[in-house]
């Protein structure tokens, strides 16, 4: 017998509690609750927090991006969900006869669920893309698309041109699916990634992040309306907080490993490419965390001690430290950088833009050993993206009082602590 439970899951990109607090963002017309986010609070680890209720010890998705330690390769923003170890807090509900839907949340192609809905672009051979969404059901997008009255539009999702459309878009999908008997599931988890666009260009501060505010409530707001219309209860909640940045608190861990001899570079017409198959160490970069790879046990004394000394440099946690506080996977590294406040931590490891590697002036996500907000921005030549760390104003993966996320429910009314413990909560009403 199918269940009679409906819940729309809404999670919102960069949601801190000071922030939704400020802007009056509420849930049901009740204000959104403070929260723990789990650490690093980055998106794919917090969303596989959410998906497993569980920490990153268990399921293994220790950043944005991961290296293939046999390969000596590697990769960012992988979408296949067999990268998320453990069982999600829906199977239950699955076994119950609910459906479950996933709408642009990270690594969730071949999940197991009954709708799926993800960007996935072709890169056709000699350049250029298809710009396309992945559905399950095939036809899950292309109904979408007409319901909406537009397709979907990478650019604004992510690059120079990433605004609030993007969010809106999606919005408007996720109502027009609820309203839909035939596919609309019984479980839907959607996002809405906007706030992380401007908050990252110009800092939560900004007259810019009051812009953003306004879109993702007027967003709320049609969620609200049409969830409420098909018989849903709601939950919104934040990934991470956003927290103000200043253009000297770039670090750059890869050039110092460069410099020591440690980090191996490969030089082809002029450009430096990191060479993986010699570098001793490397520094796996995200937001205000960065993995480091270091192949020879003989070689971490040293390196941790120069990567400490780098200023804005918080922590760096060797594996008993990383395991201490529940953090450490086979997937991580043999080190975790973690920054100051106001500091992040960028790719980079040239220190003169002729030498650097030509997919640093373009939108790459994949082949980039590192996250780069600097996408966000154009550059120069017309075309390019900026190669300038110092513009980016807000940055986010530290956790702590300052940094709650904010979240808030129709269906679950009592507090909880953190965000693996919602996930929690959620599976026994689920199940219940």
């Amino acid at each position: 017998m199918a269940t009679t439970k409906k819940l729309l899951i809404i999670q919102v990109a960069g949601l801190g509690q000071a922030f939704a607090q400020r802007h009056g963002i509420c849930c049901g017309g009740r204000p959104l609750r403070p929260l723990q986010a789990p650490f690093p609070a980055i998106t794919c680890p917090v969303q596989a927090a959410f998906r497993t209720a569980s920490p990153v010890a268990a399921h293994g998705v220790v950043a944005n991006g991961r290296y293939d330690r046999v390969l000596r390769r590697t990769s960012f923003w992988e979408q296949s969900a067999a990268q998320v170890a453990g069982p999600r807090i829906w199977e239950a509900f699955r076994q119950q006869g609910g459906r479950v839907g996933l709408l642009f949340w990270q690594q969730s192609l071949g999940e197991r669920a009954d709708l799926i809905l993800s960007p996935a672009p072709i890169h056709k051979h000699h350049g250029g893309m298809v710009d396309d969404c992945y559905g399950k059901p095939a036809a899950l997008y292309p109904r979408l698309c007409q319901a909406v009255g537009r397709p979907f539009r990478l650019l604004r999702y992510w690059g120079p041109l990433a605004s609030a459309a993007s969010s809106q878009w999606i919005a408007e999908a996720t109502a027009a699916l609820l309203g839909m008997p035939d596919l609309a599931p019984e479980l839907c988890l959607t996002y809405l990634p906007a706030l992380d666009y401007d908050l990252q260009r110009f800092g939560p501060d900004h007259p810019a992040a009051y812009r953003a505010a306004a879109a993702l409530k007027q967003q709320l707001a049609l969620l609200e309306t049409a969830a409420a219309r098909a018989g849903y209860e709601r939950l919104i909640f934040g990934d991470y907080a956003i927290a103000p940045c200043v253009a000297s608190g770039v670090i750059y861990p890869n050039r110092l490993l460069r410099e020591a001899g440690l980090l191996a570079t490969r030089l082809v017409r002029g450009r430096h490419y990191p060479d993986f198959h010699e570098s001793r160490a490397f520094a796996l970069c995200d937001h205000e965390v960065a993995h480091v790879y270091v192949h020879a046990a003989e070689d971490l004394p040293a390196v941790q001690a120069k990567l400490a000394a780098l200023p804005g440099v918080a922590q760096v946690l060797d594996v008993a430290g990383q395991e201490r506080l529940g953090l450490h996977h086979a997937q991580a590294g043999e080190l975790l950088i973690v920054a100051e406040e106001g500091y992040w931590l960028a790719y980079p490891w040239w220190q003169r833009r002729a030498e650097a590697p030509d997919y640093a002036a373009h939108v790459d996500i994949h082949s980039k050993p590192g996250y780069d907000p600097c996408e966000l921005f154009f550059g120069w030549p017309p075309g390019s993206v900026s190669q300038n760390p110092a513009r980016i104003r807000g940055s986010h993966g530290r956790t702590g009082p300052t940094r709650a996320v904010a979240w808030g429910s129709t269906a679950l009314t009592e507090d909880v602590n953190d965000l693996i413990a919602l996930a929690a909560r959620v599976q026994t009403w689920l199940s219940s």
